[in-house]
């Protein structure tokens, strides 16, 4: 692992870039449907590739100071917050208060996962 970041950070990083690709992978072309669904299939295969390419170490790196909960936690609450963002700025498209309220939900779960009772 890079000696740059800490061991505590540099999963977080790897998993943010991770699911950036992940979103554009799944999510890219829908603005835009002319291009045939063979190509979206392959390039959005491309974007996933780099996803693994950063999710796996994230993982690996991630897996000696966290359990896989906290990991598997920190992903989806990533992909979440990416999500939100890709989808209001890419995609045009308003998160509702419904949508919010669901994603703090999730949020608190999330503190669960990360809090001994």
């Amino acid at each position: 692992m890079p000696a740059a970041l800490s061991p505590y950070l540099m999963p977080i990083v790897l998993l943010i870039g991770s699911n950036l690709f992940m979103t554009a992978a799944w999510y890219w072309h829908l603005k835009f449907k002319e291009v045939p669904l063979i190509s979206v299939i392959f390039i959005s295969w491309g974007l996933a590739f780099v996803e693994y390419c950063l999710a796996v170490p994230a993982n690996r790196f991630g897996s000696e100071v966290y359990s896989a909960a906290q990991l598997k936690t920190m992903q989806e609450v990533i992909t979440l917050l990416i999500f939100a963002a890709f989808s209001t700025f890419y995609l045009k498209e308003a998160l509702t208060w419904s949508q919010g309220f669901g994603f703090v939900l999730i949020a608190a779960g999330a503190f669960f996962v990360f809090h001994k009772l």
